[in-house]
């Protein structure tokens, strides 16, 4: 509401960019409860074990490093006008269920990789990640021209292309 009433009276020309869970970020696992949402990827494509803590039937609203990073420059360079009165902008994602994930992992690794993912519960995780919308309307986003993502295979085509270098 601050950067709403702040941008109107041209204070400042603000705005905000509410971002999905990133996904395949790169690095190690960190203590954030939405850590496991890349590690169930990355680690088992680095030949490691991963523990997702979270039912496989969870829906997560997801966003890739490069698009978020492309919609952070598009967010950055819109003109006030283009956002009008009201500087909010959930960024675009897509809704994908953990099992959508691995489905996704094994038919563009292998069984073995696949394997490398275990699930172990967590409750207290669980009740966090759980309260998260799994599904967000993309309309107004898409209508200034951001990006979103085309299927969760591209996320994990994209993670082993910039693993490699490429």
């Amino acid at each position: 509401m601050l950067v709403n009433d702040y941008s109107r009276k041209a204070f400042v020309d603000g705005r905000v960019l509410r971002l999905p869970t990133i996904c395949v970020r790169p690095g190690r696992p960190n203590q954030a409860a939405s850590s496991f949402v890349s590690s169930i990827i990355r680690e088992p494509i680095h030949g490691e074990t991963a523990s997702c803590p979270v039912s496989p039937e969870l829906a997560l609203w997801l966003s890739s490093p490069n698009t978020i990073i492309q919609n952070i420059i598009k967010g950055a360079t819109l003109t006030g006008a283009a956002l009008g009165e009201w500087r909010t902008v959930n960024l675009p994602g897509i809704s994908v269920t953990v099992q959508q994930m691995l489905d996704a992992l094994e038919r563009l690794t292998n069984p073995q990789t696949r394997a490398l993912v275990q699930f172990r519960p967590d409750p207290a995780i669980n009740a966090i990640v759980s309260s998260w919308p799994g599904l967000l309307d993309n309309t107004r986003a898409l209508q200034l021209g951001f990006e979103v993502d085309t299927s969760f295979d591209q996320f994990i085509t994209q993670f082993i292309a910039q693993s490699k270098g490429v």
